[in-house]
């Protein structure tokens, strides 16, 4: 009785089976990706002391988004997106197996590691680009947004919290085990998609074959074109844009700001990127009272009001024990803010466009990362550790400003015309 009633609150009933077999595959597969968020690391770390190869597999994690994230999307969109996801995650589970065999043989070296983590990131971008466009073709609009938080909750305690340590302590018992441990992973994620059950799209219509008679550039293209002609959806991709960049900027240095401006220590940064997920933690739990009791366009603001603070608060202390609360509190909204983005992008695109849509706003927050990285770093070998967090309060700040008025049209743009369902928020605005 005591587990129905859990499992009611995690994944209501009303939400679907299928949902519930979606939720168990994240959550398993951010478990093996966990393990090797601190396994990945060490075992570069074990290969090599070249700084070089080390910031290379660190930029190997995010270029094959910017390389074939596109592809990927207007991919998704074409074929059957569920079996698109198994056959990536079968390929990623395929690529750590060649890993650990290598690792188990004495075979493994600096090379080998890197061209994994490359293959391993190009099977990722496919399965992600399509796992991401199940949510909304399983669940009513109005479950979008206790959809997305259920998949967050997992991200952030599988991944952030569970993953990690159980990652280090497998590699301390051997090299192998926690890749294997992965393999074991991706690979039951894979049997729990097939579980899932697709109703038909009900804007396709399924004797139409006009994707298979064009080339993907053609649907790139139309999704870029679509993007561009819907003034809310494409002002919320220049925002994840433009704050991913001002807030790389002072993370990438983030490291640096801790140990010689805080002076935490190696202990003290590692407690100041936990605080942001047990702040990711709060706000997650916290979701579904804050969607019944406030608009999503108010929301956003605060959630966007409070980056631009925690930026210059940040900037302002000196104190490690105040740095670390500020950090729980970036948790608490940031991952508020990302469970509301995709929950507003998924209501606004036909599910016909999600995955072309979808990627373009992946393109857009690692694309932002990679510049948001490259100017944190100019800026604090210029003028200093905390030039990046002035530069990303006055980048978010301006940012902030320019949309702020937009952010209720970009909230509702996808309400349906009785009223995106008034349980989730009692009375939102019309949207012209």
């Amino acid at each position: 009785m005591l587990v129905g009633r859990i499992g009611e609150v995690v994944a209501p009933q009303r939400m679907g089976v299928s949902f519930r077999w979606l939720l168990a595959s994240s959550w398993t597969s951010n478990v093996g990706d966990g393990i090797a968020l601190a396994a990945g690391p060490l075992l570069v770390a074990s290969q090599t002391d070249s700084a070089f190869l080390i910031a290379m597999a660190a930029l190997l994690q995010r270029l094959p988004w910017l390389l074939f994230g596109l592809w990927a999307g207007a991919i998704a969109d074409r074929l059957d997106r569920r079996r698109l996801v198994m056959v990536a995650n079968a390929l990623r589970a395929v690529v750590v197996s060649v890993l650990v065999v290598s690792i188990a043989s004495g075979a493994v070296s600096i090379g080998v590691v890197l061209a994994v983590m490359f293959a391993y990131g190009v099977a990722e971008v496919f399965a992600d680009s399509a796992s991401q466009t199940l949510l909304p073709t399983l669940v009513r609009p109005a479950d979008l947004g206790i959809g997305n938080a259920r998949l967050q909750a997992g991200y952030l305690v599988a991944n952030q919290l569970v993953g990690p340590p159980v990652g280090a302590f497998l590699f301390a018992a051997g090299m192998a085990w926690p890749f294997a441990a992965q393999v074991v992973a991706v690979a039951l994620a894979v049997v729990l998609v097939g579980r899932i059950v697709l109703p038909p799209p009900p804007d396709v219509n399924p004797a139409d074959d006009t994707a298979e008679r064009t080339h993907v550039w053609h649907d790139i293209r139309d999704g870029v074109r679509w993007i561009l002609a819907h003034p809310p959806v494409r002002t919320l991709a220049l925002v994840i844009l433009v704050f991913n960049v001002t807030w790389a900027a002072p993370w990438g240095i983030l490291v640096k700001y801790a140990l010689d401006h805080l002076h935490l220590g190696e202990v003290g940064f590692g407690l100041l990127t936990t605080a942001t997920a047990v702040g990711g933690l709060v706000g997650i739990a916290s979701f579904g009272w804050l969607e019944r009791h406030a608009r999503l366009a108010t929301l956003m603001r605060v959630c966007l009001t409070l980056e631009v603070l925690m930026h210059a608060a940040l900037a302002l202390t000196t104190s490690g024990p105040v740095a670390i609360g500020i950090m729980v509190v970036f948790g608490a909204y940031a991952f508020v803010w990302g469970t509301v983005s995709a929950t507003v992008r998924q209501r606004a695109v036909p599910l016909a466009f999600q995955g072309r849509v979808g990627s373009v706003y992946m393109v857009a927050v690692f694309g932002g990362l990679a510049i948001g990285q490259a100017i944190g770093g100019l800026l604090a070998e210029r003028w200093g550790v905390l030039a990046p967090f002035w530069f990303a309060f006055a980048g978010s700040a301006i940012t902030l400003a320019l949309v702020w008025r937009q952010l209720a049209q970009i909230a509702y743009a996808g309400a349906p015309p009785e009223g995106l369902d008034r349980e989730a928020d009692p009375d939102p605005p019309t949207v012209g």
